[in-house]
């Protein structure tokens, strides 16, 4: 097992991301986005001066976190965003020596209406063939997505499209009502998602929230282990299991995420905290003698 986390979390620019990283004791990254665009969206020239970057501070980019289906897409989008998507992730994947990449199943539409269902799968095939061919591994995550609907449509999805393996993000489950059960329709169980779809999961995102208040929708993030993810329980079956993989942390305690249209977070606090954020998880692994290794 290893640490790595989002460190675009700590600041917009990779040096101060380098940064926080190596504050933190760790020698690995999450990579999503460097000063504002993911990483398969860089032109050439600053894709370039990035892996020159932390080929320079040896820092290791183990996951892609990519746009490719994500929240912000409806499965009637045009293929052919996602098809470039692929193309442009692929050979920086492979500069970078990175194995995973992170990819969704687009986004949710209104309960109750056509989930697209067939076309959602036909699309998760042509992805995870087009990584796989590489010699690259593509995992779904958890999130405002047709796989997060429950741990069910994730299965669902495991099971529609062959060699897809799986991301579980311990906070995602806590701001998501479960839709495989029946109205009303309760707030998703984040160890109960967890202990259903373990078999599959290849890599972990680290957040922790409590439950929207009666009348909200958004979650309160905390730190880890001060939430309702069950992150003690799901760490210590990650132990019991011999996991070899990523924990990733995602903290979103300070506003980058999250801010309103038009205000800048205040990025000297979201470096402070993905430090701590990452020290505070150091802490839960000391508590059940867990000891990570390099990346």
């Amino acid at each position: 097992m290893f640490l790595t986390g989002f460190a675009d979390e700590a600041a917009p620019d990779l040096a101060t991301q380098i940064k926080a990283t190596k504050e933190l004791g760790w020698n690995a990254i999450s990579a999503r986005s460097i000063d504002g665009k993911n990483i398969h969206e860089l032109t050439d020239k600053q894709f370039d001066k990035a892996a020159g970057k932390l080929e320079d501070a040896d820092i290791k980019v183990v996951e892609f976190g990519s746009l490719i289906g994500n929240w912000g897409k409806k499965i009637t989008s045009d293929f052919a965003l996602t098809l470039g998507e692929i193309e442009r992730a692929i050979p920086r994947m492979k500069r970078l020596g990175t194995r995973l990449i992170r990819i969704m199943s687009y986004a949710q539409e209104p309960w109750g209406e056509d989930q697209h269902e067939e076309e959602r799968f036909k699309r998760l095939r042509a992805i995870q063939q087009a990584f796989a061919d590489a010699g690259l591994v593509a995992a779904h995550e958890n999130c405002m997505n047709y796989g997060g609907f429950s741990a069910k449509h994730s299965l669902r999805l495991v099971e529609e499209v062959p060699g897809l393996k799986l991301i579980f993000d311990t906070g995602n489950p806590v701001f998501q009502r479960d839709r495989s059960k029946s109205e009303p329709y309760p707030w998703q169980d984040a160890l109960g998602f967890y202990n259903d779809i373990k078999e599959h999961v290849v890599h972990i995102h680290v957040k922790d929230a409590r439950y929207p208040e009666l009348g909200e929708n958004e979650p309160r993030y905390t730190m880890p282990g001060e939430g309702d993810a069950h992150l003690r329980e799901v760490l210590r079956d990650l132990k019991a299991r011999r996991y070899n993989g990523g924990i990733s942390i995602e903290p979103h305690v300070a506003t980058v995420f999250h801010v309103e249209d038009g205000e800048e977070p205040d990025w000297k606090q979201c470096f402070r905290s993905y430090v701590e954020y990452g020290g505070r998880l150091e802490d839960l692994l000391d508590e059940m003698a867990w000891e990570p290794e390099p990346a």
